[in-house]
């Protein structure tokens, strides 16, 4: 999957924020709401650069652009985790974990309910 930059993955959060769809008034109204407005050049160009990745498709309605995910949330978290483990980590996710718990970012807790999740038990959140 190539690499997006920051600019961009805030526009697909905004995206997948709106159940994977979008108009470019949505998209201008939620950046208003963030305090971080945007003029209609740079929400365009961002938006045709994920086009080209194969982010988002743009369908025509009227005279606007629906913008849609074609990349899930999920499937671009997992291949970030995937890349970073590997990059950082060289692939080792029980040094991640370490780092995790010796940082208090991961509880005694969290580590229960993983493994209760990896043995097909409670999925809770």
């Amino acid at each position: 999957m190539q690499q997006i930059s920051d600019y961009e993955l805030e526009l697909m959060k905004i995206i997948w924020a709106n159940n994977g769809t979008a108009l470019y008034a949505e998209i201008a109204k939620a950046l208003e709401e963030k305090g971080t407005p945007w003029t209609k050049n740079t929400i365009i160009t961002l938006a045709s650069r994920l086009i080209e990745k194969g982010f988002l498709k743009a369908n025509k309605i009227g005279r606007r652009n629906e913008y849609k995910a074609i990349i899930t949330v999920e499937k671009y978290q997992s291949a970030q985790a995937q890349s970073f483990l590997d990059k950082v980590y060289e692939g080792n996710a029980k040094g991640l974990v370490a780092a995790l718990m010796e940082k208090e970012l991961l509880s005694s807790e969290d580590l229960e309910q993983l493994k209760s999740y990896w043995e097909g038990g409670e999925h809770s959140s």
